[in-house]
């Protein structure tokens, strides 16, 4: 079924608050299972990612209790690297999930298979199987295409030195982040050529101290060494903070109805490097305050005007930020954003193939997306703005729609993968 999308004629004027962080969920499942003791998550995101981390946590013999209710996650920790005979594991379409879990399973051992969707089977993890195996692990492409399904016949990491390459995804980084303190010896970790989107590695790194490991890291993040022998340590409580991706089409609202939008405890200083959504929102003309309540978007009496930004460090927002785009006066590029090809879909087609079709001129180079002001309003065959089965095209459509009347999102559900009940809180922030 699909969702008749709610144009606003008016400012919206509201406070809203948005769900835990799935990059953050999932992080802290996985270091919660290792560490010792029991951990208590709160303010935790439940949608399909953050669900199918859970499931292959349990079949790797962790013990989780689930409260969506009261939104928290109990982790009874293994204190160690997984241990089991075999398992069968499926990520679903959660890059964070296949790619944070594979080298922890390699740290430990048993022989484990990895797959999930059509979509996951094209999204490359080569470079981090390389960077396992030189660090000592055992992992294969079942297919020989470097994606998965993945074997992993797991007998520990031996550590050491390895290189990797991380100009597709930082997630793979992220994966060895976590996995190195198990290993035999000390690691040492060096970046290979660009490094994307680095707050989410710093995110990792903060997080593995609030759990009691600390790593080295030299040269502005290009080297990180991990001690070896060291085990996590649960904090006992640990609470997530809100989504700031998705926080940002919150944001957004703001700046295309000229309103003001203020997302309770989401602040500058966080963990999430995506709060910085709130400067290009701001350099287009808005007025960003961090209240006491949280971060405050404010466009009332503003006209928007386009800008040229490198988005390699915020790229899950770039389809945010191409959604206002058109409601600027001049043009907008957001470059250094390639490696967003190889995410749930290929985002800057799909995102310039849907403005186009909405009558926006677009210009997708291999590294960047410009997006031109709109004019007018052309006459469709139909209607659909297609999704592509990807939860930012979805949520990104909301946002274009607001000022746009007419349009029809394709597969809303698809929103499930982080933000479950989007559409309904999308709906009360309408006035």
């Amino acid at each position: 079924m699909n969702y008749e999308a709610t144009s606003c004629q008016h400012p919206i004027i509201k406070g809203v608050s948005v769900p835990g962080s799935k990059s953050i969920t999932n992080r802290a499942l996985l270091l919660s299972a290792l560490a010792q003791g029991t951990t208590v998550l709160r303010n935790a995101l439940f949608c399909d990612d953050t669900d199918r981390m859970v499931d292959c946590l349990r079949q790797l013999g962790v013990t989780i209790t689930v409260n969506a209710d009261a939104e928290t996650v109990t982790v009874v920790g293994l204190g160690q690297a997984f241990d089991i005979p075999s398992a069968s594991l499926f990520v679903g379409n959660s890059g964070t999930t296949a790619r944070f879990i594979t080298p922890a399973i390699a740290a430990g051992k048993g022989i484990v298979t990895l797959d999930g969707v059509a979509r996951m089977r094209e999204r490359p993890m080569q470079d981090l199987i390389d960077a396992v195996t030189q660090l000592g692990g055992n992992v294969s492409s079942i297919n020989g295409t470097g994606c998965p399904p993945l074997e992993i016949q797991a007998n520990g990491l031996r550590g050491g030195h390895t290189n990797i390459r991380a100009n597709i995804s930082s997630q793979f980084l992220s994966g060895l982040l976590l996995a190195s303190p198990y290993a035999d010896q000390e690691s040492v970790i060096e970046i290979d050529g660009t490094l994307l989107s680095a707050p989410y590695v710093r995110m990792t790194i903060d997080m593995m101290a609030d759990f009691g490991v600390d790593v080295c890291t030299a040269t502005a993040f290009r080297s990180f060494t991990i001690s070896a022998g060291k085990t996590y340590v649960s904090p006992g409580e640990y609470t997530i903070e809100p989504d700031a991706s998705s926080a940002s089409y919150f944001f957004a609202a703001a700046a295309v109805t000229g309103g003001c939008v203020t997302v309770r405890d989401i602040h500058r200083g966080g963990l999430q490097g995506d709060t910085a959504f709130t400067d290009v929102l701001e350099a287009m003309g808005c007025d960003v305050s961090d209240t006491p309540d949280g971060l405050c978007v404010d466009a009332r009496g503003r006209n928007l005007t386009g800008v040229d930004l490198d988005m390699n460090a915020i790229s899950d927002t770039l389809m945010t930020a191409a959604a206002v785009a058109p409601y600027c006066s001049t043009k907008s590029r957001f470059h250094n954003v390639g490696h967003v090809r190889h995410k749930e879909t290929d985002r800057l087609r799909a995102t310039a193939s849907e403005l186009q079709r909405f009558g926006v001129e677009t210009m997708e180079e291999d590294e960047a997306l410009t997006v031109f002001p709109l004019n007018g309003v052309p006459a469709l065959h139909d209607n659909l703005w297609r999704t592509y089965d990807d939860h930012r095209m979805a949520m990104a459509a909301a946002v274009f729609a607001l000022r746009h009347d007419g349009v029809v999102i394709e597969n809303p559900s698809c929103v499930n993968k982080t933000f479950p009940d989007f559409f309904d809180r999308w709906e009360r922030l309408l006035p």
